[in-house]
């Protein structure tokens, strides 16, 4: 009888559903991560209109995302955007931690009495304040006479446009596929990994699931990578196999007592670690030279000729202003683009990676203390937005030019991580679990290894890993990947044209997230999904470049409600059908 009457609730929540379309335009959004909760409160604070909002989540919770969700992640990683950095939605974060009962903030292992704007916090704790907030939007629009439905456990398996709309193919885990018409679709997938990362024995192509890596046995683990994710696959490897403890005010790692022969070694083309975060104002302090309205000049008066070198010139006026002593020390004036990316690491390479992650961590931590800005650091991180304006318009060769030289500094300087994370390295390091390798660029991984795992190529030194993980981060993906075959087959979905020796741009869309194609109204279909647009949006990673779509998208999907209301109220719409 249970089985009967949750069948029957369903079929009358299609049915009413189905019911309310016909009368009122209608929008989906695919996945229920930070990209649709940014984009949600966008929209349910603009549009006024009625409407009707199905929101599809492949998991059985809708508003975590799948960097911040239970067994994805495991509780000891961090989130890498400090609390006044996060953009607030019904509430800030700090707001939503000091509400919270001490004992619950204890499953996260927050003391709240050290919550604080500037700290990091667990990711499993942004997931429970993206879900309570998620939950608090739909709340407010169905008090403005949205009529919402969640529909959890549900894959979207496909998408086609027709003459009334997009038809999504629907596929509940449990139960019959069925399809439904929108006026309106937000693709927010989110990141593309496998769900099962160890795809031969011993070789994980992602280090999530994170509960996957506790298969792993404590031995030799190699992990390309070492930015935040490699950090994140590091540490949860390590908690499998040993605890950090802290003594006085130095981080120590304590290996089990059966894990003699546990070690890690991270690798990366240039074998850094990222520095510490560092302080500076916020909200960011505008730029006087390198300006978003200078950029755009440069963009209109002739985007064919020397965009790219007139950028750069101005990104060296706005850095020598901002620290006149930086400028001299490192003969900026005399720099080309690709002299200026060797000398901005110069000095991290020649140095041994840990005695400078401890000399760089020391200095961020009087930074904060004291509230001291460094100029220069402080100037590239606000221009790295300016610059990401010219993207779309570089010929091929500007692009794989951008793409080898400034790309990689402007993200050294923004994907700055935790206190506590670099403190973990170099507490494994103390311990003699972890050393770095740089691998420059001739070098090969075969992951094809008789006996499991890995082995690394690099010159004459040739190192099995019986554990490998790839932790490099997304990957930008092409057409060929994206999950929906029928926009593809359409002609909808494209890539962005390229020379064949030129990095992937992704799929071609414009500024406001729509796919480029003439077969379809420009508000019909968004896409928001970070793996396919990093070719444009090369920054686009975290929050913050969720909260900027959202903004983008949010408008845009109010004012076509707006005209769908105002031209046809009343227009008949198909029904959800089951196929």
């Amino acid at each position: 009888m249970a089985l009967k009457r949750a069948r029957l609730v369903r079929q009358g929540t299609e049915r009413s559903t189905a019911h309310y379309a016909n009368m009122h335009p209608s929008v989906a959004f695919v996945g229920a991560g930070p990209t649709t909760i940014y984009t949600l409160h966008a929209l349910v604070s603009r549009a006024d209109a009625p409407y009707a909002l199905t929101i599809f989540e492949e998991q059985s919770v809708a508003g975590r995302g799948t960097p911040y969700r239970p067994g994805w992640n495991d509780p000891a990683m961090l989130s890498n955007i400090a609390s006044i950095e996060l953009p607030p939605l019904e509430e800030t974060l700090v707001e939503w931690l000091r509400r919270q009962p001490v004992d619950h903030l204890r499953t996260f292992g927050i003391d709240h009495r050290d919550i604080d704007d500037r700290a990091f916090y667990p990711r499993l704790a942004l997931g429970e304040y993206f879900r309570d907030q998620f939950e608090a939007i739909l709340d407010r629009a169905r008090a403005k006479d949205v009529n919402v439905d969640v529909r959890t456990r549900c894959r979207v398996t496909d998408a086609v446009n027709r003459t009334d709309g997009i038809h999504l193919s629907i596929q509940p885990r449990r139960g019959e596929a069925f399809q439904a018409r929108f006026d309106h679709v937000v693709m927010a997938t989110g990141h593309q990994w496998p769900e099962e990362p160890e795809v031969r024995p011993g070789y994980f192509l992602s280090p999530w699931p994170a509960s996957a890596l506790a298969r792993i046995s404590p031995g030799h683990v190699g992990i390309r990578g070492t930015s935040l994710t490699a950090i994140d696959a590091a540490v949860a490897v390590a908690v499998e196999h040993g605890s950090f403890l802290e003594q006085g005010d130095d981080l120590r790692y304590r290996p089990n007592s059966d894990a003699e022969a546990f070690r890690l070694t991270m690798m990366s083309r240039k074998g850094l670690l990222p520095e510490a975060d560092f302080f500076h104002p916020i909200p960011y302090e505008p730029l006087s030279i390198c300006t978003k309205e200078a950029m755009q000049m440069l963009i209109e008066a002739d985007a064919d000729e020397k965009l790219l070198e007139k950028a750069y010139a101005l990104f060296k006026q706005e850095l020598a202003a901002a620290d006149p002593g930086y400028a001299a020390r490192i003969d900026l004036a005399d720099l080309d683009m690709e002299e200026f990316c060797d000398r901005f690491f110069a000095e991290r390479i020649a140095a041994d990676p840990f005695d400078w992650a401890q000399r760089n961590l020391e200095e961020a931590r009087r930074n904060f203390e004291t509230e001291t800005t460094v100029p220069w650091r402080y100037a590239i991180l606000r221009m790295h937005e300016v610059i990401e304006l010219i993207i779309p318009h570089l010929d091929d060769a500007e692009f794989a030019c951008f793409s080898r030289f400034w790309k990689p500094v402007f993200v050294d300087d923004y994907a700055t991580v935790p206190h506590e994370s670099i403190e973990r390295m170099l507490a494994l390091h103390r311990a003699g679990k972890l050393d770095l390798i740089e691998l420059g660029d001739d070098y090969t991984i075969d992951s094809h290894c008789a006996e499991g795992g890995a082995t690394l190529h690099l010159g004459e030194r040739h190192i099995h890993f019986p554990a490998f993980i790839e932790a490099t981060g997304q990957r930008p993906l092409e057409a060929k990947d994206f999950p929906f075959p029928s926009l593809r087959k359409q002609g909808i979905v494209h890539d962005e044209p390229t020379a064949d020796d030129t990095p992937p741009r992704g799929i071609a869309i414009d500024d406001q997230f729509h796919p480029v194609a003439d077969d379809i109204p420009a508000d019909r279909l968004f896409c928001l999904s970070l793996p396919f647009i990093l070719g444009r949006h090369p920054f686009s990673q975290g929050i913050t470049s969720s909260h900027e779509m959202g903004l983008v998208v949010g408008e845009q999907l109010a004012q076509a409600l707006d005209r769908d209301v105002g031209t046809s109220p009343n227009q008949a719409r198909p029904e959800t059908e089951t196929v």
